[in-house]
């Protein structure tokens, strides 16, 4: 008896042990599902987080604009400097002087449109009432320009109106330059610090991850964002250098006054986009209405600055970009939008770079080489 409950005791001891490894061997039982209510209030929070991350943005505009600004611009200058250590400049120091260069050559833009539009501030109820007087001969040329002006007030109150309006809208771009030279002392103030600790920064940045792998995907999407930042505004300041230079001769054939100044508000103006091309077309527009009496002539500049714009921006650009950096229009027209919205121009020209890095980091996260090599 003693025997058989041993013989028995064993059996039931096996077939426990047998049960458990059945247990830990079986394939894990599949995830529930989740309900539709679960992934409405997943999607829920992660829409209030990104409302919240765009509330803090906009308020923060004064601090977080000159700095995405400063890390953008201090990226290509870093990446230049790299290229300058080659003959032998340090890259902290080639860094540096590059930043001294970008500012100087910011200055000296500034004082040279600084001096017309101090002026075009002065003259500005004048000419506003000068643009009437060449305007509104061609509106009543049409049958709906001169029942437009019947139903108003006539056609010195509306002349009045916009001499009137003329000082409040320059009060208001007064009442921002305070707020702009305070963003540009924070720009210069982190442009500098950027350069001086960026390889610092870099170096941190691949130590805050542990594994191997982790580092060198850091490294990647790095090299990929400098990159993708450096090949764009090379080739767009070469781009829209060129596009100065022909927006100079129109301005010159087209017989208006100063051409230079004119080249100079097309290179600097095509950097934020849409916008830009806008403001540079109406002041061609305005320009050739001071200037010519014939409607042809009035138009010509504006209308060949428009199409010289276009060919560049839609034939040019993407032909020397390549595939690589191509961005879908519609992704960048909600970023221009987007960023236009949250930091006014400064952000619309800040749109194109931040998609740029964002798909460097998608593309490099996306791609998945069999194996891993360091960058070289």
């Amino acid at each position: 008896m003693e025997m058989l409950r041993q013989v028995a005791s064993r059996q039931r001891s096996k077939r426990l042990i047998d049960e458990e490894i059945a247990v830990v061997t079986a394939a894990p039982s599949a995830a529930p599902k989740r309900d539709a209510i679960e992934i409405l209030v997943a999607w829920s929070i992660v829409g209030l987080f990104v409302i919240a991350c765009s509330a803090a943005v906009y308020t923060m505009e004064t601090i977080l604009m000159p700095v995405a600004l400063a890390i953008v611009i201090g990226i290509v200058l870093g990446r230049a400097a790299d290229s300058l250590a080659r003959f032998g400049l340090p890259p902290i120091m080639g860094g540096l002087l590059l930043a001294v260069f970008f500012a100087l050559g910011l200055s000296a833009i500034v004082n040279t449109l600084l001096g017309p539009l101090s002026d075009l501030a002065q003259q500005a109820p004048r000419l506003a009432e000068s643009v009437m007087e060449r305007l509104l001969p061609f509106i009543e040329r049409f049958e709906w320009g001169r029942l437009a002006l019947a139903r108003g007030a006539g056609e010195d109150a509306m002349a009045d109106t916009v001499i009137k309006n003329a000082g409040p809208m320059l009060g208001l771009v007064v009442a921002g330059l305070t707020p702009a030279l305070v963003q540009t002392l924070i720009f210069l103030a982190a442009l500098g610090f950027f350069l001086l600790g960026r390889l610092q920064l870099r170096r941190a940045l691949i130590l805050a991850f542990t594994s191997r792998e982790s580092r060198l995907n850091t490294i990647r999407i790095m090299n990929a964002i400098e990159e993708a930042l450096a090949r764009y505004f090379s080739i767009a300041s070469l781009v829209y250098l060129a596009l100065g230079v022909v927006t100079m001769l129109i301005a010159l054939i087209g017989g208006l006054a100063v051409p230079l100044l004119w080249g100079l508000f097309a290179f600097v103006s095509s950097f934020i986009p849409y916008l830009g091309v806008t403001a540079m077309t109406a002041g061609l527009l305005v320009g050739g209405l001071m200037t010519h009496e014939t409607i042809l002539l009035i138009v010509a500049p504006a209308a060949a600055f428009f199409v010289v714009h276009l060919a560049m921006e839609n034939l040019v650009m993407p032909a020397i970009l390549g595939n690589r950096l191509e961005v879908n229009p519609f992704l960048v027209f909600l970023a221009i939008m987007f960023w236009t919205w949250m930091w006014g121009a400064v952000g619309a020209m800040l749109a194109l770079p931040l998609s740029l890095i964002a798909m460097a980091i998608v593309e490099e996260m996306r791609e998945q080489p069999s194996e891993r090599q360091l960058p070289g």
